[in-house]
């Protein structure tokens, strides 16, 4: 008699979070590679290639994969170019040659309702991507479709690097008979950590150029992913950020860099470049954790 073989239940979807745990526990690496492709920074050989885009971005990865905790494509320098099928084809490779290496797709998306969820559903289901950059300008309802698409990590604009990001995100918040409220990014800070995080896959952006106000969300968020752009090119200090926002066990943080590491050399070395310049990140971060 011929048994039938028994259906294994399927296992659930891991979620961004613990991927994002998994590579910085098991790769000992709070690097993100920014892909911010410019073709005119590009090396010669891609002068006349369609593909350009895709395949400098392709090397890259296959170099850099092995020191990085994530990968965030930055959806504007793909879309400038026509290039949305590049990406598309770039977050399936990523998923193909490193399955264990989380996507954050940078958009920075803001808006509710059903345009909201055309948003999700162009980073979750038509890019794949594991977790995707928003702005919290218009407050919850502005998050909640996002986190219809279950495990998928939502990464929450606090305290950007640029100067600018001054104009608001550090007025200071007031309410009848208080004078001295909190600040705009605490306020967004304490949301993410509490209320917000509904789904336990919120993370948020604070910039490297900004130290002081890293600890400051390290200490309203003891716990959440802090993705900190700025070191690099924008000239953020390593030893500063990894001892203002490292969480106890020494993890918490996605540094990433984007120019300093993809165009580290124009020459026919560029991946060997990057993959250098992604191992020297890692190894300058791991030294002040």
């Amino acid at each position: 008699m011929t048994e039938t073989p028994s259906k294994k239940t399927p296992e659930p979807m891991r979620g961004f979070i613990d991927r994002l745990q998994d590579r910085w526990q098991h790769a000992d690496t709070l690097v993100c590679v920014g892909l911010d492709p410019e073709p005119a920074k590009f090396p010669a050989r891609f002068a006349h290639d369609p593909d350009a885009i895709f395949n400098f971005c392709r090397d890259i990865i296959d170099a850099t994969a092995p020191y990085v905790c994530a990968f965030k494509p930055q959806i504007a320098h793909f879309a400038a170019h026509g290039a949305e099928e590049q990406l598309e084809r770039l977050i399936a490779h990523i998923h193909a040659v490193a399955p264990e290496v989380p996507v954050i797709l940078d958009a920075k998306r803001g808006d509710v309702g059903s345009t909201a969820e055309m948003y999700a559903r162009e980073a979750f289901e038509r890019y794949r991507a594991d977790a995707l950059t928003l702005s919290p300008f218009m407050g919850f309802d502005s998050l909640e479709p996002y986190m219809r698409h279950e495990g998928r990590g939502l990464i929450v604009l606090c305290r950007t690097s640029n100067p600018g990001g001054s104009d608001l995100q550090a007025q200071r918040l007031t309410s009848e008979g208080d004078a001295a409220g909190e600040l705009l990014y605490e306020r967004i800070a304490r949301l993410a950590n509490g209320p917000w995080n509904r789904t336990g896959q919120m993370g948020l952006v604070v910039g490297a150029t900004f130290p002081r106000e890293l600890a400051r969300v390290r200490e309203l968020a003891p716990t959440l992913p802090l993705l900190i752009p700025g070191v690099g090119a924008q000239g953020g200090d390593v030893e500063a950020v990894v001892r203002n926002a490292k969480t106890a066990d020494g993890t918490g943080l996605i540094v990433s860099s984007s120019r300093a590491i993809l165009y580290a050399s124009n020459g026919d070395d560029y991946a060997e470049a990057a993959a250098n310049a992604a191992r020297t990140l890692r190894d300058e971060i791991n030294r002040h954790r």
